[in-house]
């Protein structure tokens, strides 16, 4: 083999793939058919689960600090209406303003610091296999050549050629609407008032947040103590576009004026992107050796979700492919990829589809549909669980034996007390590795999980309001089992070795 895990696509669901599987001890080789890092402004920002996970990996500070506009308040967009969180203490749903390209810049770092390969101008233009490997036909700047490995994973965004290769359907809907996305700073002509509503000479007020018209969608975010300020328009179209293609001012101007009525005048673009939206998600995210992640798996009709699946999909798959590459991997465990994902994409599908009812409607009964949902967000309890649905963070997988609550979800990161001293969960994940944490000094549960130390980190600590005798937690941070508090050692050890055979093997096995 001439790699362990080939990667097509060095965006970042590729690239954090990448990562993940270095800190699992495996060679990846990503290739990248653009010669360069791309300055095409696509996606803004980070938000929800995934800033938990890099927070879990050790990551988030650093993201943050390369962050040049300030952070800003938890309301986000939702189908041409706004879901404000900011009146709760502990947002369930947060947002790190980070441009994509930036976000691949460091990316890239990471992975090249941690000794993964990245070749770009090498495009992947067939893939074959076998039972015993994967090879890839690329052309490089040098010519076509082959390379083999034990896997495959196509990260290679929605025209994915790797997905078409494999002969993976793409099932779904595309709709007809071009969505138009600018930043830009306002010349002093135009007013911003107190409540964030614009005045345009000529025009009149043009009030923040969304606006339907017959034509479209329009919206406005800006804040009265700033210049900047985010314009969007929504409307259906014929003209196809070339993705990679880059936005003019003159373009979004024009867009304004046929959805909205107005000609506002704009300055300085700080960023300027055009999207279309598809709701498509691939059959099966493995054929064989050939697997799917981000935008190859599954394309979503609503902004602010891809990227955050994508690499949450990365991050899922990594230490199960590990697992299968040193030899250790029970049967079965590649397959919950798929299983495990597919449903998580199903669940961000469902809330991305919602968006599109509320957004396109533009008669009073979808008025009316607007105003009853911000009504019901009004309350808390629908709130949070808005946010929790936002954010992913109310996936649970499906766990063999799973019965506690906690199992198939993302471990809290409680503040734990050890011998030498304080520390967290988050702590924990740093290394990527899977963690029996034992709350409550189990002796028979680190018994039980003594023969895969060279597999599972066994950890003892005291929580405050322990919410299990012992959780085993996976690379991923998902909770594999939870021993209930005071549950009986008759019971508690024969499920912990159960659950340890599921995921981490039998304990005679080879591998690290």
């Amino acid at each position: 083999m001439d790699t362990d895990v080939i990667i097509v696509g060095a965006g970042p669901t590729g690239l954090m793939l990448a990562c993940e599987l270095r800190l699992a001890g495996v060679r990846p080789l990503v290739l990248e058919r653009w010669s360069q890092r791309r300055e095409t402004p696509k996606a803004g920002g980070l938000g929800g689960q995934i800033l938990e996970l890099l927070r879990y990996r050790g990551l988030l500070e650093r993201f943050e600090a390369a962050c040049t506009d300030p952070v800003p308040a938890p309301r986000f967009p939702f189908g041409g209406v706004h879901v404000d969180f900011t009146r709760l203490q502990d947002p369930p749903m947060h947002a790190l303003p980070l441009p994509q390209q930036l976000l691949e810049r460091l990316l890239d770092e990471r992975a090249g610091e941690l000794g993964s390969e990245v070749r770009r101008g090498h495009q992947v233009v067939g893939v074959s296999q076998n039972d015993a490997a994967v090879t890839a036909e690329v052309r490089g700047p040098d010519g076509t050549y082959q390379v083999s490995a034990r896997y495959l994973v196509g990260c290679d965004g929605a025209r994915s050629r790797v997905r078409d290769r494999a002969g993976i359907g793409f099932p779904g809907t595309t709709y007809p609407e071009v969505n138009r996305l600018a930043q830009v700073t306002l010349p002093d002509t135009v007013t911003v008032l107190g409540d964030g509503d614009l005045d345009v000479p000529g025009f009149g007020t043009i009030r923040a947040g969304f606006t339907q018209t017959d034509r479209g969608m329009f919206g406005l975010g800006s804040s009265p103590d700033s210049r900047v300020v985010s314009l969007y328009t929504a409307e259906d179209e014929d003209t196809e576009y070339d993705d990679d293609a880059p936005m003019t001012v003159a373009e979004v101007q024009g867009s304004i004026r046929r959805v909205l009525g107005a000609d506002v005048p704009v300055g300085e673009a700080h960023r300027l992107s055009r999207f279309t939206f598809k709701a498509r998600q691939a059959e099966h995210y493995r054929h064989g050796r050939v697997l799917l992640a981000g935008d190859a798996a599954h394309l979503f009709p609503a902004t602010g979700v891809a990227i955050n699946a994508g690499m949450l999909d990365s991050v899922n798959l990594a230490w199960k492919l590990a697992a299968a590459v040193h030899g250790w991997a029970p049967s079965g465990l590649l397959d919950t990829y798929h299983s495990e994902r597919h449903l998580a994409g199903a669940r961000t599908m469902l809330h991305t589809r919602a968006q599109v009812a509320l957004r396109r409607g533009h008669d009073p009964a979808a008025e009316a549909l607007r105003e009853v949902f911000q009504e019901l967000l009004a309350d808390e309890q629908p709130l949070r669980r808005m946010g929790a649905l936002l954010s992913g963070a109310d996936i649970r997988y499906p766990m063999p034996g799973g019965a506690h609550p906690l199992a198939g979800t993302f471990a809290p990161d409680l503040t734990l007390h050890t011998d030498q001293g304080v520390t967290s969960v988050a702590d924990l994940m740093h290394s990527a590795r899977p963690v029996l944490l034992d709350l409550a000094d189990r002796p028979d549960l680190r018994e039980a999980a003594r023969d895969r130390q060279h597999r599972v980190d066994v950890r003892t600590a005291k929580t405050d309001e322990r919410p299990a005798d012992a959780l085993l937690i996976r690379p991923d941070a998902c909770i594999a089992w939870a021993a209930t508090v005071d549950e009986p050692t008759g019971t508690a050890a024969p499920a912990l070795r159960r659950a340890l055979s599921d995921w981490f093997g039998a304990p005679d096995a080879g591998g690290v």
